[in-house]
């Protein structure tokens, strides 16, 4: 049968909490793979596993659980092996990496960060710095609303003002952050926000960048800024060859918290 993977860990870690279990329905048992100083967290991989709410708040409770016992390594959902040989395999193979990781990741655990404009607060921040669109807006209402092709010049004025607006928030919000963080990795542009960048931050000095995020808030009210986490470190864990390519780098974001 295949093997689930879940995370890696050192040997060292102490495990998780009985009775925590993994996806499935019925939720399958979590087991641990040793190979030298590294340890895996598998389960059976269950027929036609998808990524559904339930499996995948599953996959991230095993994590989390592990998270807060110690450093864990984490695989993105759905990261399956031939079997448990071949899970074994890969951390004899890879233990100088894992290792490495494992050390560099130890007590942190990382925050993901996404920002958007509120339109209308943008806007007015957009008019209220622009003289040249002001003069066209108020040109174009003296005019009854304008013609066509001055509406539609109002228009790429707006979305042009908007989109160096939306730039010049992200660097500002970054600003604010990264000094707070061991490490920062930027997600894909084409997510819908100007910002989805995900911060590494040691664990006892959370609150420190919690309160960068508050502070972040109030100093840029036109954005609207959603948190989530603590999570663990996915977007600072590189693939290893018992997971598709690209299966474990990035943020992930199942939809809890």
């Amino acid at each position: 049968m295949s093997t689930y993977i879940y995370g890696i860990t050192a040997t060292s870690h102490p495990g998780l909490p009985e009775g925590v279990g993994g996806v499935g329905d019925p939720s399958l048992p979590v087991r641990v793979l040793r190979e030298g100083g590294l340890a895996a967290l598998v389960s059976d991989a269950p027929e036609g596993l998808r990524p559904k709410r339930r499996e995948l708040l599953a996959h991230q409770n095993v994590l989390s659980e592990a998270g807060a016992a110690g450093c864990v390594l984490p695989m993105r959902f759905g990261s399956v092996a031939p079997d448990d040989d071949a899970v074994t395999a890969v951390l004899a193979e890879r233990a100088e990496h894992y290792e490495e990781r494992l050390r560099a990741l130890d007590g942190r655990v990382e925050y993901n960060v996404k920002a958007n404009h509120v339109e209308d607060a943008v806007l007015h921040h957009v008019m209220a710095g622009n003289p040249e669109i002001r003069a066209l807006a108020e040109a174009n209402r003296q005019s009854g609303g304008g013609s066509y092709e001055q509406k539609i010049q109002l228009g790429e004025m707006v979305a042009a003002a908007v989109k160096a607006k939306e730039a010049e928030d992200a660097r500002t919000l970054e600003g604010v952050l990264e000094p707070e963080a061991d490490a920062v990795s930027v997600g894909p542009e084409s997510t819908g926000w100007l910002a989805n960048v995900s911060y590494l931050v040691p664990r006892d000095t959370a609150g420190e960048f919690l309160e960068a995020v508050e502070r972040a808030r109030k100093d840029l009210p036109h954005l609207e800024v959603r948190l989530n986490g603590p999570l663990p470190p996915y977007s600072f864990v590189e693939p290893g060859p018992a997971e598709p390519a690209g299966a474990a780098a990035g943020g992930t974001d199942t939809g809890a918290g």
